[in-house]
């Protein structure tokens, strides 16, 4: 007869993970301005269970997982913080810009450095900067305002903008939800050199 005895160390770190998703979900919610009532209604769960979720009352489950991260549109194993696999030289971290989160495209030094961006909702008045470079926004979901010297317009998903950040510019989400982008940012002079072009009619 053989005798399975479990690895309590693993199952340790299991609940571990699991007590910091309610953490974890809240951090994400808040990050992408969204309320507890526009989540429940974009998911199909009840604001009482995603609230008990979030306080760790509810146990986290796949049924509840999924729709969420639909939701956030961000990975699951985001969301339930799972051990990183594999070679983390080639892992992609998030990290927080002030409230923005940042992931890091590119690893070599020197070049242009690409950058994916969430901004949340902005909660304060533009405040347009001055720096040196030359920048490439490219918008992939949600609309982006942009202030450029005495341009003020706004992206949609799809449309792209290139500057000279030597200009006043700032960016931001135009509407109350985020805005996800695309960022090529490289030294003066270095700007973006489209080889191919599409046909027009």
């Amino acid at each position: 007869m053989t005798t399975f005895v479990a690895d309590t160390g693993n199952m340790d770190q299991i609940e571990n993970t699991l007590a910091e998703v309610g953490r974890r979900l809240r951090r994400i919610r808040a990050e992408r301005g969204v309320t507890l009532t526009e989540l429940a209604a974009s998911t199909g769960i009840s604001k009482s269970t995603l609230s008990r979720l979030e306080s760790g009352q509810r146990r986290p489950s796949l049924e509840l997982l999924l729709p969420i991260s639909a939701a956030h549109q961000v990975p699951l194993d985001e969301l339930v913080g799972a051990p990183k696999v594999g070679d983390p030289r080639v892992r992609m971290d998030p990290r927080r810009v002030g409230d923005r989160t940042v992931v890091a495209l590119t690893r070599q030094p020197g070049g242009p450095q690409a950058y994916k961006m969430i901004i949340p909702p902005s909660r304060t008045a533009p405040e347009p900067r001055t720096h040196e470079g030359y920048e490439w926004l490219y918008v992939l979901s949600g609309r982006l305002r942009l202030i450029l010297a005495d341009h003020d317009v706004v992206l949609a998903p799809g449309e792209a903008a290139e500057f000279d950040t030597r200009l006043p510019h700032w960016f931001g989400a135009a509407d109350d939800t985020p805005a996800e982008i695309l960022s090529l940012f490289g030294k003066q002079g270095e700007r973006m050199h489209v080889r191919a072009r599409p046909k027009r009619d």
